[in-house]
């Protein structure tokens, strides 16, 4: 869907080979239902593929294929949505992009090699409420992490934390003494959540990601490349949910006509294809923009303003579109049977993990506001 070099063709269709060996519909259901869904073994496999590279700079042991690692994390992302597979892939990458962009040399030699590798899974802690005090030892960390992805199956979460400097990153094992989990109930039955509560946290001095006082200019980074992936998560649902319904609309019949042959039919099959085509088209010009370093500026051309433009409108329309197809499906369409609530759960899913639509068309008002007041 995304791939345009052919180095990006042969990564698409390795990377499709294994998710559709590994997650078909039958077996995506069954984890669903399953009290673990994280696959250790699986996930290092996905690691040798190339999965937890690409957002890496090549100097911290990373790489890309087309100099443009988000471009080509967006086929994977792409296929995720298609398939609606499980894995800690947003978490994971983001994670590694901060350590290889900002991580100490001791950080990308232990954490960030192992994230590489695939022998351990990382999370970015978002929506953090959490403070640092500094002791003699290092620092202090308490607080509370809201709706952290695979938290249970993650070695380390990165926090953003309140402290003198102002708001800076911290990277927390959690294994670490005063770390608590309480797992949440969400809309996608095989992406799973936790609230991570830190109680006194006590961790190294080395624990510091990145210069003091970025965290927030940080995360407004990590924000750009999470709604690229979550674009192309939601465009890769979209397409599977629109190819789905165009197959069943030829082949069943009403009236001894099949359902395409109606005029109605024809002018929803349309507008459908039309959403597939703006979501796939903007997240692949949101992944150039960002992806090349054009993400940052406040200018309603930037590739933040693009990403921010494209969650809030994928995020509200892809749900809908997805909706319409179940409809167009007729009863099997509302019944749980049908695959298509998998990528609908998905989509409603990936259009607020990061915030709700409302939200990014806020973030996009004020990048076009501070440009007109820069102009």
């Amino acid at each position: 869907m995304f791939a345009q070099s052919e180095d990006q063709q042969v990564f698409e269709s390795t990377s499709a080979r294994f998710v559709e060996s590994q997650y078909p519909a039958e077996r995506v259901r069954a984890l669903a239902r399953a009290e673990a869904v994280f696959e250790a073994p699986l996930w290092r496999e996905a690691a040798a593929l190339g999965w937890t590279t690409l957002l890496v700079p090549e100097s911290a042991g990373g790489g890309s294929l087309s100099g443009n690692g988000l471009a080509d994390l967006l086929i994977v992302a792409s296929l995720f949505g298609r398939h609606a597979a499980p894995g800690p892939l947003f978490g994971t990458n983001l994670v590694a992009r901060a350590l290889g962009t900002w991580g100490s040399a001791d950080q990308q030699a232990g954490p960030l090699a192992e994230i590489l590798a695939g022998d351990a899974v990382a999370a970015w802690g978002h929506r953090s409420a959490c403070t640092a005090t500094r002791s003699s030892t290092g620092v202090v960390v308490s607080g509370r992490v809201r709706s952290v992805e695979s938290a249970a199956d993650a070695r380390y979460v990165l926090v953003s934390v309140d402290e003198p400097e102002g708001r800076s990153h911290v990277l927390v094992p959690l294994a670490a003494p005063g770390v608590a989990l309480t797992p949440l109930k969400g809309v996608d039955q095989t992406r799973r959540f936790w609230d991570v509560t830190l109680d006194g946290v006590t961790l190294p001095g080395a624990a510091w990601v990145g210069a003091m006082g970025a965290a927030a200019e940080h995360d407004d980074e990590l924000l750009d490349v999470a709604s690229v992936l979550a674009l192309g998560e939601m465009a890769g649902a979209l397409h599977r949910a629109f190819a789905m319904t165009l197959d069943w609309v030829a082949n069943r019949y009403s009236f001894g006509r099949p359902l395409n042959s109606y005029q109605e039919i024809k002018h929803r099959m349309a507008d459908l294809r039309t959403q597939v085509e703006a979501a796939e088209a903007v997240a692949a010009r949101a992944a150039s923009l960002v992806g090349s370093g054009s993400g940052s500026g406040s200018g309603s051309g930037s590739g933040r303003a693009l990403a921010s433009a494209g969650m809030a409108h994928v995020g509200r329309h892809g749900p809908e579109a997805i909706q319409d197809c179940i409809q167009l499906h007729g009863g099997i369409g509302v019944t749980n049977d049908c695959d298509l609530h998998l990528f609908l759960r998905r989509t409603v899913l990936d259009a607020n993990l990061y915030g709700s639509p409302a939200e990014f068309a806020r973030r996009l008002g004020r990048l076009v506001v501070a440009q007109g007041v820069a102009g």
